[in-house]
């Protein structure tokens, strides 16, 4: 998962692959829940692995379940036939609607002494409609801080069943999902029923929960989708096994990048025509905008098919979440779009009309906007623009805006805060570099020379991770290469050349930090010896070997980009790259720091013999007739000899900025 401030994404031309989805959020966090209220063990499959399920799993932690975790399946000990805690517990929701709405009312019904907190926008989130039908039934609910809005305070009930319950139906579906889940607790001698005020929104959210409902044993006698009855005498009965489909509301970016890149097409594993959630109704409008799509119990193919997309006008009341990859879609069209009846994207993470529209316009759209639509003209190729685009800590916001990097303006695109798709998606952005590609020349690399012991391998790990780029160190790779080498039973002189080299080319090395994974185990300390240091001088001579290592490093220009460190990155591998820094300091010091490196892990060491071998080493580098060390004419330099390493990332955080189209992250 990206954990950076801001992501830059490169002009991207096309996409073609398979990519497989996590667990569907609105699934999970029903399937924790439910499966708490029932008696015994519940095994859980697929499930997806994002903030808002930890904030769940948390509570149900907090509540005496029994929680288990193993990956991707997680074993649920469930409350039934249980006594409930009865001390006072504080739970913190985060920014989990799906955790906040049903946990609040299953803990109302049940009763006891519990506040619920969350993050400052789940305080603007409005739950009035919810807790003024619990009261209604009895349930003892105070705010904490403004009406209508959580932090709540839960104490015991006083039950009232003689009558409907009503809740509003007009502003979240959660709502009627948080008391179709909760009120089989309190149906021991009597039917429950709940009435809908308003319009329900979000039908397929409902139907996702009363399926849901049915495989735990409830089985809810719906009137319309005016009137909902729980029967009398109902009981939660674990399924004992039960898998989480892939999210269908993930599947609309992939759905839409088949639909809008160039390429064989996008085919998704995990969710498919036959699943039960609501959003997969996407298909049909990314088809009416021109998607070729087939599909199967649990796949999806998309290819593009009309170009440009077709501009539609659709009510979306049945795809909330999903509609808003629609309104990206709508730039690549050949006319306006217009998405109605969406007035629940106001009150989600964030207000999402209005960030739709602003960071649509950033990208050099027209948008109009109400109470419960807005219109997004398409964008002409000429009239692109690039963009920062602020993603309000909305999952979907980024998520979406990720897509504007197809322009055809081939114009790059600024995600801030790329984190916050951890909230449904935590490996999206891994997920759309795995199938969507470009010109090598559009993917940036940044080169760090210099002499040995300047601290370049620490300066570029540490910018990689602040940009998120993947990292080469060149140094390593000789050693690397060596070391694989005798574990392939080859040996390191000539005779062995053409296979030492043929391994080398597809050398699956790997750098993260300071390690140095080959195929996945930690080589680092194996090839930093200092036999690693011999084998490497002996592969290093046979010119094979050191043109499959060029085109190895080559192969490490990958999406979204590349910090690469060593001694001729910026003037022999990568000499287009658009910023290069040559990193320096004084004999005296880089024999200082090798000195304190190797005392620290109990090596003696003589500091003045460790400066006589950098000189001399410098001046091996400097005079070698194949790419001697020395800056490229084009190269930054910088000194750090008096610099802390923060120091020196910051320098060349400054000097990328200054060659970037984006300014600062709002």
């Amino acid at each position: 998962m990206f954990s950076t401030a801001f992501l830059d994404l490169p002009a991207l031309q096309g996409a073609s692959g398979t990519v497989t989805l996590p667990g569907s959020k609105s699934i999970s966090n029903r399937v924790l829940l439910l499966s708490a209220l029932c008696q015994g063990t519940t095994v859980v499959h697929d499930l997806l692995d994002s903030d808002d399920t930890r904030v769940m799993l948390a509570a149900l932690r907090q509540l005496g379940c029994g929680v288990e975790v193993a990956g991707t399946t997680v074993t649920i000990t469930g409350l039934g036939g249980r006594a409930w805690p009865t001390e006072a517990i504080e739970f913190f929701m985060g920014n989990a609607g799906t955790a906040m709405r049903p946990l609040t009312a299953a803990l109302a019904v049940q009763g006891g002494d519990f506040t619920l907190k969350g993050v400052p926008r789940m305080h603007e989130r409005p739950i009035g409609d919810l807790v003024d039908a619990l009261r209604e039934l009895g349930c003892a609910i105070d705010y904490l801080g403004n009406d209508g809005y959580p932090p709540l305070r839960v104490r015991q009930p006083s039950l009232q069943l003689d009558k409907p319950i009503p809740v509003r139906g007009d502003v979240s579906s959660q709502f009627l999902t948080a008391l179709l889940m909760a009120l089989p607790l309190a149906t021991q001698d009597r039917a429950i029923t709940i009435e809908v005020v308003g319009e329900l929104i979000s039908k397929p959210y409902i139907e996702i929960t009363l399926n849901l409902l049915a495989r735990y044993g409830i089985a809810v006698e719906r009137q319309g989708w005016e009137r909902f009855v729980i029967p009398e005498g109902s009981r939660y009965q674990s399924p004992g096994t039960i898998h989480v489909e892939a999210d269908a509301s993930s599947a609309s970016y992939f759905i839409a990048l088949g639909a809008i890149a160039e390429g064989k097409g996008i085919r998704i594993q995990g969710v498919g025509a036959d699943s039960i959630q609501g959003d997969i109704r996407f298909m049909d409008a990314a088809e009416q905008m021109g998607a070729k799509i087939t599909s199967g119990p649990n796949w999806l193919e998309i290819q593009r098919g009309a170009w440009p997309l077709k501009g539609i006008t659709l009510d979306c009341n049945h795809i909330p979440d999903a509609a808003m990859t629609l309104a990206v879609m709508a730039l690549y069209a050949d006319g306006p779009t217009t998405l109605r009846n969406i007035a629940s994207w106001r009150v989600k993470e964030t207000d999402r009309i209005a960030a739709m529209a602003n960071e649509s316009r950033k990208l050099g759209a027209t948008v109009e906007e109400g109470p419960d639509w807005i219109t997004i003209h398409a964008l002409p190729a000429g009239q692109w623009k690039r963009a920062s685009i602020h993603t309000y800590d909305d999952h979907r916001v980024a998520m979406c805006f990720s897509l504007a990097a197809f322009n055809a303006a081939q114009v790059p695109v600024r995600i801030e805060d790329p984190k916050c798709v951890a909230k449904t998606f935590p490996d999206y952005f891994e997920a759309l570099f795995s199938v969507a590609h470009t010109a090598a020349q559009n993917i940036p690399v940044i080169c760090i020379d210099g002499p040995t012991a300047s601290g370049k391998g620490t300066l570029a790990s540490r910018v990689a991770a602040a940009l998120g780029y993947h990292y080469l160190d060149s140094g390593a790779l000789y050693r690397v290469t060596a070391h694989a080498a005798l574990q392939a039973g080859l040996t390191l002189e000539a005779i062995d050349e053409a296979a030492i080299a043929k391994l080398a080319r597809s050398l699956p090395v790997r750098f993260e930090g300071d390690q140095v994974l080959l195929d996945g185990v930690d080589v680092t300390d194996a090839i930093r010896s200092e036999q690693g240091g011999m084998n490497a001088s002996k592969v290093s001579v046979l010119p094979a070997v050191r043109d499959a290592l060029v085109d190895l490093q080559h192969s490490f220009q990958r999406l979204p980009g590349l910090l690469a460190d060593g001694r001729d990155m910026g003037t022999v591998i990568f000499p287009e790259a658009p910023l290069k820094v040559f990193l320096t300091a004084s004999a005296a010091k880089r024999a200082e720091r090798r000195h304190k490196q190797l005392i620290s892990k109990g090596f003696s060491a003589n500091i003045d013999a460790l400066r006589a071998d950098l000189e001399a080493r410098d001046a091996r580098d400097m005079s070698r007739s194949v790419a001697p060390l020395k800056p490229a004419q084009d190269a930054l330099q910088l000194d750090n000899s008096s610099l802390t390493i923060e120091a020196s990332v910051e320098q060349v955080m400054v000097w990328w900025q200054s060659r970037q189209v984006f300014g600062s992250p709002t």
